[in-house]
């Protein structure tokens, strides 16, 4: 099993097209993963959150995965999402390693709330499945102690964890114990919501890396926070922060699923039709996109200035 190495980027989670009547848009996929890679990520997280892993058959989550595979064309790793009903995360598991995926990012299993032992076995089984470097998605049905954080780490399939939660105490738990396993090839990863707010505190504890939806609709602003960030210009990672992550998340905010919803919208404003969300997410109305565009060209008006 090899170790999940990314370039010095930020981490890409494309959205997945669909056309006018709500079926699967391959081309608009690809060509949308390669203009990403092309903005210069760290690596492609397809078929995940933002990709609307939750409204996929396994037959289109195969299809998008190889799709994005070959959009990317070996510039950067490609993680493909897992998860759900166990059956669904061994045959995403199966499809994305027989595909050429790169990992897996498993995210929690369907509805149900199990204990902390029931999270090691449905990650044991996946890992039953497959030779693929796992990256436990630490949220939800798959909220970790620790404890249990600790003994995941210390599986040679499991390749690191990403935080949902939000409790940096916990959050620095997990990469206490990661560090007790004594491996140095694992990989922590910020995976809150627009997680440029929150990225300099999880820098602070060990969790250098972090998703950005936003460099799916506006890679020319994602990347100018993540080089401000990475050169600790405090002054750019402010204005960003204040002029346009702070109203993006407010907009965000008022309605459910608009983490995803927002940024389909606003590539379908640049001209990119990768249509409509999938139900139960809803698109934003006319008022919204109007002020997602104006939130949108304060972003550019800040990083041009």
């Amino acid at each position: 099993m090899s170790e999940l190495t990314f370039a010095d980027g930020v981490l890409f989670f494309p959205v997945t097209a669909f056309d006018a009547a709500g079926r699967l848009d391959l081309e608009t996929t690809r060509s949308h993963v390669a203009a990403g890679v092309t903005a210069g990520p760290g690596g492609v997280f397809a078929a995940c959150g933002t990709g609307e892993f939750h409204a996929l058959s396994l037959a289109e989550f195969t299809a998008v995965v190889a799709a994005s595979i070959e959009a990317t064309a070996g510039r950067v790793p490609v993680i493909a999402g897992a998860g759900g009903p166990l059956g669904h995360a061994i045959g995403c598991a199966r499809a994305a390693s027989e595909a050429g995926a790169d990992g897996l990012l498993l995210l929690p299993p369907y509805l149900v709330q199990g204990p902390q032992t029931g999270i090691v076995r449905y990650v044991e089984a996946v890992l039953a499945e497959t030779d693929l470097p796992v990256i436990v998605y630490h949220r939800g049905g798959s909220t970790l102690t620790a404890a249990t954080a600790e003994h995941l780490l210390s599986l040679p399939g499991v390749a690191g964890i990403k935080d949902g939660v939000g409790d940096i105490a916990v959050a620095q738990q997990i990469v206490l114990a990661g560090q007790r396993t004594g491996r140095t090839d694992l990989r922590f990863f910020n995976g809150l919501l627009t997680a440029e707010l929150s990225q300099a505190a999880y820098k602070a504890i060990g969790m250098p890396l972090y998703s950005s939806a936003v460099f799916a609709m506006a890679p020319d602003i994602a990347t100018a926070f993540y080089r401000a960030y990475r050169a600790d210009d405090a002054d750019t990672q402010r204005r960003l922060l204040d002029g346009f992550y702070r109203p993006l998340v407010a907009l965000r905010d008022e309605t459910p699923g608009f983490a995803v919803s927002l940024i389909k919208a606003g590539l379908r404003l640049a001209g990119v039709p990768v249509g409509s969300v999938r139900a139960p997410l809803v698109d934003p109305t006319a008022a919204q996109e109007q002020r997602l565009a104006d939130i949108l060209a304060a972003g550019r008006s800040l990083i041009a200035a």
